[in-house]
């Protein structure tokens, strides 16, 4: 087992163990309270000892790996690492090089977005057949190996007004988080490209793989569709490479895309074949998770 392993499982050992020790206490109170908080701190001693690491490899990356887009179409970047390294915030499930991306095709003969726009309050929720990203087709982004391939998480509606986000904040994305990082992300894909190098699609529609562990695929080979399953708002593609294919000790690696390079926050591209290319900002462009 390999030291990043290992600290994790410990990690998630001390957390048993504190709230075992909580369930114990409250029953029967045979030992000092002050107890209880051992194996919570050691917790955070972990993270803390963990965060370290990967900040460390964060500053100084592997080159980045250039592949392909993983759709086509006309999208939209968000949570970008072209503007920010962590680009969501944390290193952790070996995010620190991800990007967000939503569909965004002109409404025919307005000349605008189709996608719907973050409201306040109402409506607090859409279904995903609103979303011009849902169902989308997602594509190998290099020839590889299936290391994993999960659809069978629902694809929960949209959590993108004030209401419907503080809900995902609060309660869903914390119950996730104690769940792991296979819940965080929801369905998901994972490619072994080789030379250590693996790529993550994270929010998979249930029920899309056209996949399976173990099997090659072929460059631009349709792998799922794109979902709203895990913490996210909308449905949208999440994409990282990383080091390893276990989300719980990867870290990430630094990427381009053949002929976009890394689009920045509300950055549009058209992507597919010859049609690669970078487009002009999109102005006002909500944030995603």
């Amino acid at each position: 087992m390999s030291v990043r392993k290992s600290v994790i499982v410990l990690y998630r050992l001390c957390w048993v163990t504190f709230l075992a020790m909580v369930i114990s206490f409250s029953v029967h109170a045979s030992f000092p309270y002050w107890l209880t908080w051992v194996p919570a701190a050691a917790a955070f001693a972990l993270v803390l000892a963990a965060g370290r690491k990967a900040r460390a490899a964060a500053a100084a990356p592997r080159p980045a790996v250039e592949v392909g887009a993983p759709v086509s179409g006309r999208w939209t970047a968000l949570n970008s690492p072209a503007d920010k390294v962590p680009s969501h915030g944390v290193h952790a499930y070996g995010q620190t090089y991800a990007i967000d991306i939503v569909a965004e095709p002109e409404s025919e003969g307005e000349g605008r977005s189709s996608r719907p726009a973050f409201r306040r309050l109402w409506p607090v929720a859409r279904r995903n057949h609103h979303f011009p990203a849902f169902g989308a087709p997602l594509l190998a982004v290099a020839d590889g190996t299936v290391v994993h391939a999960s659809h069978g998480r629902r694809d929960h509606l949209s959590r993108n007004s004030i209401p419907a986000l503080i809900y995902l904040m609060l309660i869903e994305g914390s119950v996730r988080g104690v769940l792991g990082p296979g819940s965080v992300v929801g369905n998901h894909l994972v490619l072994d490209l080789g030379d250590g190098t693996y790529a993550m699609y994270a929010h998979v529609r249930r029920g899309s793989l056209r996949v399976r562990a173990g099997e090659a695929v072929r460059a631009g080979q349709i792998l799922a569709e794109c979902g709203n399953s895990g913490n996210s708002t909308e449905p949208h593609v999440h994409f990282q490479l990383m080091d390893d294919p276990d989300l719980g000790v990867a870290i990430g690696i630094p990427f381009t895309w053949h002929g976009i390079g890394v689009p920045g926050n509300g950055e549009t591209f058209m992507a597919g074949g010859t049609s690669d290319v970078r487009l002009v900002p999109e102005s006002g462009a909500a944030q995603v998770l």
